[in-house]
């Protein structure tokens, strides 16, 4: 991403100055399972390829990206992922480092973040990551009126379209260095997410076992949920049609997804958004889906993969998807979901965003008088 920082009428504007707060539980990029992780990289990446200067706050004491690092905890917290203490002292921390002096704008990607950055001297916009409905909805809809939300897909902004949204900005992947087919693969269906009733691994069982194809369930199962999900409903599910690997690091995942027939997503809830879909699409592997949350969004049927309705459906889909050329998936996700475009959706994010900021803490100003 070229430097390149204009005005509409031509005149140069300064880079900017961003503040990115990832929450504590993961270094960034992370080593296997965490798209926001992932996500988070490939935007600070972009940024600072683009001109800008980026101060990553997080935990631990390494991370791999070309930004600065603040890190507030010297250990990474995952061991207490779903507790509000750590990620409450972390973002305490934050506001106490981030002044306007230093920073034009927060990036806030943690959970708790919209809440309390109403404190912050600093403007925030806060990415959402999950599905905005339920208890986090609540949560989202006490965000304070200083604080703009982005939404990572337009599904997910309807979700609850009354929350005060300040942007949509999908998600992107760097594909730089992945490797890609270039003929479409008679190999196994792969299935790559959390386990998890939502992802539906059990659908994606009994789908292959209906169409005849043998599966690769590739799942993260670490947190004590996931392990009872899987003992308790998958593994009694098990036979020599379904391969299991545990815990992939993204090396493994990225061939296995080259080495695949196709993706199987066979979710049930609103998926917000689903990074691996774009990941499959970049090594050139289309993908089987059901119609839900973002799906739409991300495949172009017949073109990138299948979307079903109903979970009887899929048999068929994942016969019939070998028909998709890998290259349409390649050029599908360099032309939409590259990070030079989401770095662009996000600057322009923050400097309409500062601009409403300002405009709002001295309207007489800004009105030239």
């Amino acid at each position: 991403m070229a430097a390149d920082h204009r005005q509409s009428g031509g005149a140069p504007e300064a880079p900017l100055r961003i503040a990115m707060v990832v929450p504590p539980w993961l270094s960034v990029p992370p080593p296997g399972y965490g798209g926001l992780e992932q996500m988070v990289a490939a935007l600070v990446d972009a940024l600072v390829r683009g001109g800008h200067r980026v101060t990553l706050f997080g935990a631990g004491r390494q991370h791999g990206t070309p930004a600065d690092f603040v890190s507030t905890a010297t250990h990474l917290q995952f061991d207490r992922l779903g507790e509000a203490l750590p990620e409450l002292a972390h973002l305490a921390r934050v506001r106490q480092l981030v002044s306007p002096a230093d920073f034009d704008v927060v990036h806030d990607h943690t959970t708790i973040g919209p809440l309390v950055a109403g404190r912050r001297a600093v403007p925030t916009v806060a990415t959402v990551h999950g599905n905005p409905v339920g208890e986090y909805g609540q949560v989202l809809s006490d965000t304070d009126h200083g604080v703009g939300l982005v939404a990572i897909s337009h599904a997910q902004r309807r979700a609850n379209p009354g929350l005060p949204w300040v942007g949509t900005v999908h998600n992107a992947f760097e594909a730089r260095d992945v490797p890609r087919k270039s003929v479409p693969s008679t190999g196994p269906v792969l299935w790559l997410a959390r386990f998890s009733p939502d992802k539906g691994p059990d659908l994606a069982i009994r789908a292959c076992r209906a169409a005849g194809l043998p599966l690769i369930l590739a799942g993260k199962c670490t947190e004590p949920a996931e392990r009872r999900y899987y003992e308790q409903v998958v593994e009694p599910m098990l036979g020599p049609d379904v391969r299991v690997v545990l815990n992939a690091d993204r090396d493994a995942a990225l061939r296995l997804l080259v080495e695949s027939r196709c993706l199987i997503m066979p979710i049930q809830w609103e998926e917000p958004f689903g990074m691996v879909m774009v990941e499959a699409m970049a090594t050139g592997t289309p993908v089987v889906a059901l119609d839900r949350g973002a799906v739409p969004e991300l495949l172009r049927p017949g073109r990138t993969g299948l979307i079903c309705t109903e979970p009887d459906e899929l048999p068929g889909a994942l016969r019939a998807v070998t028909r998709i050329d890998p290259a349409e998936c390649v050029a599908h996700v360099a032309e939409n979901f590259s990070t030079y475009r989401m770095a662009l959706g996000y600057t322009a994010v923050y400097r309409s965003f500062l601009a409403a900021s300002v405009a709002a803490r001295d309207p007489v100003r800004v009105a030239g008088w």
